[in-house]
């Protein structure tokens, strides 16, 4: 996605780029392009307009799930970061396609996926050629979403760049509620692998993605981490001083999970990252878990 354009008239020599879904990932890649573009920042809470003007966005109060209130997002950005997850309901991505009613011609676009849309992959190791198989209704929105926006792509000959996500985490986005609650994980012989990617990271992932990215092509934004999900509580228990959690058989951990947990720990998979560092250049900051939390002060 290079040659990036600025747009026509814009009186302070910036191309304009449109946030939508503007929460810690997107305020993470503010910090980063505020200098390079004129960055609109869209909340359907008005409530948050002097935040977003504080850390250098323009607010603009629109909602996704409200298609009259979008017809002002229309051409105003020739480049878009599509951050807003799916509604919670229904098998369609609804707020995909009203946001795709109004992409302009041409626009550069990173929309940001996740690695759910694979299912289970039995803990096989995969790259972004792996068939799409998604198990719940929260990842066949998001397929929904990927087709959608590729149609958008082919058609109004759009530059389209997805990037399929696994668990963000950060010093502010680990999992010590749950630790500190002793919810149980799997036993070995039961547990699944889970993939991370430190939020920084997966900012600067998007910025490269913006410039260098291959038209309608997808991108694991996955850190190296091969671990499987009780290895990472672990890693996180032992760096913040609680108690490794509770280990149960998959048979006894469906009685005392939310069924949303379960799903997180009824899929496993393992991500070739290949295509963001040799296609995108990107350079991971915290290659892994282990490496993020000594940076935290946390290692041990």
């Amino acid at each position: 996605m290079k040659n990036i354009k600025q747009n026509p008239g814009d009186k302070l020599g910036k191309p304009r780029l449109l946030i939508l879904g503007c929460g810690d990932v997107g305020l993470r890649l503010l910090a980063l392009l505020k200098q390079r573009f004129r960055v609109f920042a869209v909340t359907s809470q008005p409530g948050r307009c002097a935040e977003l003007r504080s850390v250098g966005a323009i607010p603009l109060v629109a909602d996704l799930d409200q298609p009259a209130t979008l017809a002002r997002l229309a051409r105003l950005a020739q480049v878009v970061v599509h951050l807003a997850p799916p509604q919670s309901a229904g098998e369609k991505d609804r707020r995909t396609r009203n946001l795709a009613a109004i992409l302009p011609e041409r626009a550069t676009l990173v929309y940001i996926s996740t690695t759910g849309v694979y299912g289970d992959c039995g803990g096989a190791l995969i790259d972004e050629t792996q068939v799409l198989a998604p198990h719940n209704g929260r990842a066949r929105r998001r397929v929904d979403a990927e087709q959608v926006l590729r149609a958008w792509a082919r058609r109004r000959n759009g530059r389209l760049a997805i990037l399929r996500v696994p668990g963000i985490y950060a010093a502010d986005r680990l999992p010590l509620a749950r630790l500190e609650k002793a919810t149980p994980a799997l036993v070995a012989a039961d547990d699944v692998y889970t993939n991370h990617i430190h939020a920084d990271d997966l900012a600067r992932i998007i910025v490269a993605a913006l410039y260098k990215a291959a038209p309608l092509r997808s991108y694991h934004a996955s850190d190296d981490s091969q671990l499987k999900m009780a290895e990472y509580f672990d890693l996180v228990a032992r760096a913040f001083g609680l108690p490794l959690p509770p280990r149960l058989p998959r048979a006894e951990l469906e009685q005392v999970v939310s069924p949303m947990l379960l799903s997180f720990m009824s899929e496993s998979r393992r991500l070739q990252n290949r295509r963001i560092k040799l296609e995108l250049g990107v350079r991971l900051r915290y290659p892994d878990v282990p490496s993020a939390l000594a940076a935290m002060g946390r290692g041990k």
